[in-house]
């Protein structure tokens, strides 16, 4: 018998109605895979085989400060950067009071010195700082130190725009600041020479990281124009970064994977997700989003959940490689919210220009989107 309209929406919607409390026997599949969907047992909850959501958070944070954290669920965090040497004397100490408290510090950033990146008479005593801050951080359970290799930041380049509803966002555009001099105490610099600096570097702290148990995560030079202020940035292209994890072929030698830098260059930042992780070099994440007008020259960091860069995408391809340690969802605006309030809109260190600057309400809502995407992936 020929069925109306009405009749077959009345029967499709009562076997979806079935489907769903378990009661036919029709076989549910996964989007895209073809295959019965496994049971997902809710609440889910961050484990060994998922990224970990971090925060920026000091050592030394108060109370309160740790109370804010863990009220929005943030179980791991960045300690920000802390000049070598390090001292187990201090650092466990501090690391067991946080842990006692629900927040495990899950990476620290540790400064490379100039003398280091530009290959002067003296770098040997600061890699041989690094070397014992490596000790230390295996030695106190830290899995990852981050680190830059820049000869000079660009930071003139960036500027404080506004985003939307009046928020604060931040831009970067090169042509502004594309023909400034070389400053006289750095000079100019080529990529040959900054890459040997680099190679150098790695194969004295390299060894000393893996004995340690620690992996090391170069963070790439952001902004992302090819020069500042006359010299090269080597890690401001997929090439270089291809060619770090080259220099020395270990787990320990990875990179801090920022997709919203990726996007910033023009790359795919999924395709890029997948050739690092695949490779086991993701090191540690910054999770954001930005707009790019011109590759490298001119984009604008928008709020996580407006920009081009599929992180739904992304969080698809962490997980599906079982990347387990940190994801920063970082660059939170400037809301009013936090501006409102004394030092609400300098959470991250500043007011937009050069990344950052919004609050404890701007993160909160950073650290709650990548959630959902990473609790989202995990039900499929």
């Amino acid at each position: 018998m020929k069925k109306n309209r009405r009749d077959f929406i009345k029967d499709s919607t009562a076997l979806t109605a079935l489907s769903f409390t378990g009661l036919t026997d029709a076989p549910t599949s996964s989007p895209g895979h073809g295959r019965a969907a496994k049971p997902v047992q809710w609440p889910l909850s961050e484990g060994p085989n998922t990224p970990k959501i971090v925060v920026n958070c000091p050592l030394d944070a108060d109370d309160a400060a740790i109370r804010r954290w863990r009220q929005i669920g943030v179980g791991y965090i960045n300690a920000g950067i802390i000049q070598g040497p390090w001292k187990e004397v201090e650092l466990r100490p501090a690391m067991d009071r946080l842990k006692a408290k629900g927040l495990t510090v899950i990476n620290i950033m540790h400064p490379v010195s100039i003398d280091t990146v530009l290959g002067r008479k003296g770098r040997d005593a600061d890699i041989a700082i690094f070397q014992e801050s490596l000790r230390v951080a295996g030695a106190c359970g830290l899995p990852t130190v981050e680190y830059n290799f820049y000869v000079d930041r660009l930071i003139e380049g960036y500027e404080e725009e506004i985003g939307r509803g009046g928020s604060g966002i931040t831009a970067f555009d090169n042509s502004m600041v594309r023909d400034l001099p070389a400053k006289p105490e750095i000079g100019i610099h080529k990529a040959e020479e900054i890459w040997a600096n680099l190679a150098y570097f790695l194969k004295a702290v390299i060894p000393v990281a893996e004995k340690a148990g620690v992996r090391m995560a170069l963070h790439p030079n952001d902004p992302v124009a090819q020069i500042s202020h006359g010299s090269d940035q080597i890690m401001a292209n997929l090439a270089g970064w291809r060619r770090l994890i080259t220099l020395v072929d270990s787990p320990s030698n990875g990179i801090t994977f920022d997709c919203g830098v990726t996007r910033e260059m023009g790359e795919d930042p999924v395709k890029v997700c997948q050739y690092f992780a695949s490779r086991d070099r993701i090191n540690h994440m910054h999770y954001r989003n930005v707009i790019s007008d011109i590759p490298y020259d001119k984009y604008h960091e928008v709020f996580i959940d407006q920009g081009q860069v599929n992180l739904f995408a992304v969080m698809q391809k962490l997980y599906s490689y079982g990347y387990n340690r940190g994801l920063y969802p970082e660059h939170p605006h400037i809301l009013d919210y936090d501006r409102d309030r004394p030092g609400g809109a300098n959470l991250s260190g500043g007011v937009a220009g050069g990344g950052g600057g919004g609050g404890y309400t701007a993160q909160a809502f950073n650290v709650a989107f990548a959630r959902a995407l990473m609790w989202a992936v995990m039900s499929l």
